[in-house]
């Protein structure tokens, strides 16, 4: 054999050699144990789920809630005293009770600002009749509403009270002034907010004239009723 043809053949033999050796080498790194000294994890790709039967979880959200916080240094408002009552109130409010008139007004709050024409109900229950009992104010109270829902008289309470010749205090349609510190006169407001309502059943109803026990004028009208000192008529 010539020397070239010897050298390809060596050269070949230790190519090959060569490439097992590599070969070789990597095939025992796979196989060589872990450098921890433990056993190597072998995953397989068999324990692995596959798409078709791993199983889809779905996860459900609470539904949001709105969370308040009080303020900083905030504190809850104080109930409100729910004392005394307007007549209006009183309406509002069937179940409340009251064993007589007196406690009504009582209840009423007569301190706190009325109309022109509550105010001038008021006035002429004051000079009127302050010095009756409550039942006697409250029928010349409703004396004076009734006048107005007869559409015989004046069509307010201001108009039925200035109209002339009806009542002695009233001086060319002008009203007195009342003493509005007086008891006397909170009651005469509590029995006009009473009377406007109808809050309180008078003794005298559908009474439209009126007049004081020791005149006897002569009319010729059906009596309602006599409290006090007057006489009440249709």
């Amino acid at each position: 054999m010539s020397f070239p043809l010897k050298t390809v053949i060596a050269a070949a033999l230790s190519f090959t050699s060569f490439t097992a050796a590599v070969a070789g080498g990597v095939v025992g790194a796979d196989e060589a144990p872990a450098v921890t000294g433990k056993q190597p994890i072998t995953i397989s790709s068999s324990s692995l789920p596959s798409a078709s039967t791993a199983s889809v979880q779905t996860v459900r959200f609470a539904p949001l809630k709105e969370i308040v916080q009080p303020l900083g240094g905030a504190t809850p408002p104080a109930e409100e005293e729910i004392s005394p009552l307007r007549a209006d109130d009183i309406l509002k409010v069937p179940e409340k009770k009251f064993a007589s008139l007196a406690e009504m007004v009582r209840t009423v709050d007569s301190a706190a600002s009325v109309d022109e024409q509550t105010k001038c109900l008021a006035t002429a229950i004051y000079y009127e009749s302050r010095s009756e009992s409550l039942d006697g104010q409250l029928a010349v109270a409703r004396v004076i509403i009734n006048r107005v829902e007869s559409n015989r008289f004046a069509d307010s309470l201001c108009g039925v009270v200035k109209q002339p010749g009806q009542f002695s205090f009233v001086r060319k349609g002008v009203l007195p002034q009342p003493n509005i510190s007086h008891n006397q006169w909170k009651n005469s407001v509590a029995i006009a907010l009473i009377a406007q309502q109808d809050a309180w059943e008078s003794k005298a109803e559908g009474a439209l004239f009126f007049h004081a026990r020791h005149v006897s004028p002569s009319w010729n009208r059906a009596r309602v009723a006599v409290i006090d000192n007057h006489v009440f008529y249709r």
